[in-house]
């Protein structure tokens, strides 16, 4: 069975939702470089449950939203120099990049 993203309320997770920044000639590198860290390292760390990569059409972002059990999974993850060499590689590709821990609100479906 293949797992999949839930987004529900009334979970207890962390949602990392970072948007970067980037020049569009380099979007498919930054993407490329998000996917290998999470398979290469972020689904190999205690509370990872999942991780999607979106890239906007006008080339200019990609985001990526990431599930966590908890903040402390996160932070743990974060202090990972494994991660943290990931991370760096994302960083220097992108012009800028704005990540942040979230909570779902309200979800709608048709």
């Amino acid at each position: 069975m293949t797992a999949t993203t839930t987004i529900g309320t009334g979970r207890a997770i962390a949602t990392l939702i970072n948007v970067f920044t980037v020049l569009p000639e380099r979007q498919a590198e930054l993407v490329a470089v998000l996917s290998r860290a999470t398979e290469e390292t972020m689904k190999d760390r205690p509370g990872f449950l999942s991780a999607n990569i979106h890239a906007s059409a006008d080339g200019e972002r990609v985001v990526n939203y990431a599930q966590w059990e908890s903040e402390e999974h996160f932070l743990a993850m974060l202090a990972d120099p494994s991660a943290q060499e990931h991370m760096t590689e994302a960083a220097a590709l992108a012009e800028g990049f704005d990540p942040r821990l979230y909570a779902v609100e309200s979800v709608h479906h048709i």
